[in-house]
């Protein structure tokens, strides 16, 4: 049986505003975090459409809007849900531990 890979501390909850995506580099891989609604959701920073980043982009409801070109990807599930874009984005498995913003960095 192989073994899971460990949740790495990224932040504080206290660093991430509801509705403001964050960007984060962990072990050569970019990430966004969000706060939305009472969970923290986590995908990969990248727009499949064209490999731009997403974290500059602005959050609308559960999806977050590329800033190149406009695809919407779910924020919850990595899920592309406007063109360009057809591909999803991966999405990360996220835990919070003592007010510390936790996630495992392989695909779901």
């Amino acid at each position: 049986m192989a073994t899971q890979p460990d949740f790495i501390t990224v932040c504080s909850l206290d660093d991430l505003k509801p509705s403001v995506p964050r960007t984060f580099e962990i072990d050569d891989h970019f990430i966004l975090l969000v706060r939305y609604e009472n969970d923290v959701f986590c995908i990969e920073d990248v727009c499949t459409h064209d490999g731009g980043t997403l974290g500059e982009g602005t959050l609308e409801g559960n999806c977050i809007a590329c800033p190149r070109h406009g695809a919407k990807f779910d924020v919850r599930t990595g899920e592309a849900v406007t063109m360009p874009a057809t591909e999803p984005t991966k999405s990360y498995d996220v835990k919070i531990e003592g007010g510390k913003v936790m996630v495992r960095l392989v695909d779901n």
